[in-house]
């Protein structure tokens, strides 16, 4: 038991004996130096290289560093053993990973290579490695999301014509199909993938050539690093470069939404699947057994998908919370300790979106029972108000009033849809407006066909399957535009990369 009478400074000794006495801490290192070194050697060391690569040449193209100078650096770059840093382990002897290919720079080329300093600090450099980090990963993203959406338009092409009851409020409210549900959920990915592209237009800014937040008073060339590093544009103002934090937190809004939406459609294939339902059959691949019941038939895929959605809208949730109310300028909140949670979030949104797409592309949907749901429900009575407008030039309002009665009266006598006769009809009328209806029997029995509710609702966006069929010639076209869109950025990332080690092999060639 401690002796809490015990001197402050043998309490401050007793420390000091276990945790060292000189930088970095035993427990500092535990906490924070070390997993943010694991973090770094693992999704920071590749950018890191191409900024190193890049202002090399920038320096050497504006005359900071000359050619033989410039070649004895590259050297040392190109001759770093990338594979021994990553699998390396965090020591102590530097502070983090910079400080790590730093001083393996200097010991190969000698002191020529601490220029590669001149008018760069850590802070321009780590935001840059950031930024550039979490592009790759939305492209990654990106890749899997317009994966499960080309998935989801082919399901939808498969299932324009499958009848079945649409629900508000959970309950059974009119019929539609298959497909214009689905084209729904197409129609949400789809804004997901517009904010995943402005969310990638802010963040591929070069923030390189602002230093501290000052920018240098070297004249260096910012625009040069920015196309050497194949960023779109600059983050022009250079304590904006280094203080703003929205181009993460703009990307995981973006990954926010998209998770949370996906995670209420998953909802609803998993209700789907249950045996009351019995619409959607998942292929066995995706499905586990009972490890006492028989016959069970768990489809866990589409449990696991929704919970791992909410553990993705929780990492991206602490990004936004770690930066929140913090300085608006350099400070640790928005970088080593945060970044990880965006990468978190995007990976396993990048792996749902597979998965998903693997689950719906596989499985089975029973047409007949869903038209046989939705043609022995109410949920045509709809028309049958809208059709007394038309035959009688009521208001919907009274017809909907007669429509409404109809259904109470039918389910207190137990009878179908499909046996509401034209003499019931008319008794409510009577009831309501003093008189029978204009309507025939043919025009009850038409407004009380599911099939029929669907067709006749053929105006923009809605389910007659013809107008499903264009909606998804629509959103195959665009899907083609978007799919060459990310094609391009991809290209343009991994040329730049190549380009700056082509450079390279140039100088140390000669």
């Amino acid at each position: 038991m401690e002796n809490l009478n015990e001197p402050l400074i043998n309490q401050n000794d007793k420390i000091l004996q276990k945790e060292g006495h000189a930088f970095p801490g035993k427990t500092y290192t535990e906490v924070v130096l070390g997993p943010s070194y694991d973090e770094a050697k693992l999704h920071l060391l590749d950018p890191m290289m191409a900024i190193n690569k890049a202002q090399l040449i920038m320096l050497n193209e504006q005359g900071f560093v000359s050619r033989d100078e410039g070649k004895q650096i590259a050297e040392a770059i190109r001759s770093l053993d990338l594979h021994s840093i990553r699998t390396s382990h965090y020591t102590g002897e530097v502070e983090d990973l910079f400080f790590q290919v730093e001083g393996d720079l200097l010991q190969k080329a000698g002191d020529i290579a601490g220029n590669l300093h001149i008018a760069r600090s850590r802070n321009d450099m780590c935001i840059t490695m950031f930024r550039m980090t979490l592009r790759q990963k939305m492209q990654t993203t990106l890749t899997s999301v317009l994966s499960l959406k080309e998935q989801l338009l082919h399901f939808a092409k498969e299932h324009a014509e499958a009848l079945m009851i649409g629900y508000t409020h959970t309950q059974q409210a009119q019929p539609t199909t298959m497909a214009h549900y689905i084209m729904a959920v197409v129609d949400s990915l789809n804004r997901d993938i517009q904010r995943f592209k402005m969310a990638y237009e802010h963040c591929n800014q070069s923030p390189m050539g602002a230093a501290a937040f000052t920018t240098s008073g070297f004249a260096i060339n910012r625009e040069r690093m920015m196309e050497l590093l194949a960023f779109d544009g600059l983050v022009e103002n250079s304590y904006d470069a280094i203080a703003g934090a929205d181009y993460i937190a703009e990307a995981m809004a973006a990954t926010q939404i998209a998770a949370i939406s996906l995670g209420r459609f998953v909802q609803d294939l998993l209700l789907w699947s249950t045996q009351e339902f019995g619409v959607l059959t998942v292929a066995d691949p995706y499905v586990q057994i009972s490890s006492i019941m028989p016959q069970k038939r768990n489809p866990v895929s589409f449990e696991h998908i929704r919970s791992l959605l909410s553990s993705c809208v929780g990492n991206t949730q602490t990004v936004l919370t770690m930066l929140h109310n913090t300085p608006f300028g350099d400070i640790v909140d928005t970088e080593d300790d945060m970044q990880p949670y965006g990468w978190k979030s995007l990976d396993l949104l990048d792996k749902l979106c597979r998965l998903l797409g693997c689950v719906i592309g596989t499985v089975k949907v029973n047409k007949e029972k869903l038209r046989e749901r939705a043609a022995s429900s109410f949920a045509t009575i709809t028309e049958l108000a809208d059709t007394i407008v038309r035959t009688d030039a009521l208001s919907f309002r009274k017809a909907h009033h007669i429509a409404s009665i109809i259904v109470k009266n039918a389910m207190a006598q137990n009878i179908t849809p499909h046996q509401i006769s034209l003499d019931l009809v008319n008794e409510t009328a009577v009831k309501v407006i003093g008189k029978p209806l204009v309507l025939d029997e043919a025009k009850l029995r038409q407004s009380l066909d599911a099939d029929y509710f669907v067709r006749i609702r053929s105006l923009p966006g809605g389910p007659n399957p013809d107008e499903v069929k264009r909606m998804i010639a629509d959103r195959m076209n665009q899907h083609t535009h978007q799919q060459s869109w990310l094609q391009n950025v991809k290209t343009k990332s991994e040329n730049s990369l190549q380009k700056l080690d082509s450079i390279l092999s140039d100088w140390c060639d000669c």
